[in-house]
C-alpha cells in the first residue's frame, strides 16, 4: 500500500456517460496510488435518483421533476493531504452542480 501519509477512501457518484472524465481527473490528481501502480480504482454500475428543488440548475432532469440516472459509484484511494485538490479536480469535470463525495478513514495494519 503507500506508504506516503494518512489513507482515505474517496467515493464519488457520477452519470456513467462522465465517469472516464472522472476517473482520469481523480488520477491526474494524485488520488489511486497503491505501490508502483497510479489511477487505480474501482467502479459499481447503479442508479441515481434525485427531485431537483427550485433554484436548482439540473445537469440531467427539469427542476420538480423526479430524475433516474444510469451512474457510477467511483472508489479510490487518496492520501489525505491531496482529498482537498483531488475533490476540486473531480468538480471541474462532473457534470452535477452539486457532486456526492463519501469519504472514509482507513486502517493501517
Amino acid at each position: 500500500m503507500n506508504q506516503e501519509g494518512e489513507l482515505v477512501k474517496l467515493v464519488v457518484f457520477v452519470p456513467q456517460t462522465h465517469a472516464d472524465r472522472v476517473r482520469e481527473a481523480i488520477g491526474n490528481s494524485g488520488a489511486g496510488k497503491i505501490g508502483n501502480y497510479s489511477h487505480c480504482s474501482f467502479s459499481v454500475k447503479g442508479e441515481g435518483r434525485y427531485k431537483p428543488l427550485e433554484g436548482s440548475h439540473p445537469a440531467i432532469g427539469k427542476v420538480g421533476g423526479l430524475v433516474l440516472v444510469e451512474e457510477e459509484r467511483i472508489e479510490t484511494v487518496c492520501e489525505k493531504d491531496k482529498l482537498e485538490a483531488v475533490m476540486r479536480a473531480v468538480r471541474e469535470v462532473h457534470p452535477y452542480e452539486e457532486v456526492a463525495f463519501d469519504v472514509y478513514p482507513m486502517l493501517s495494519f
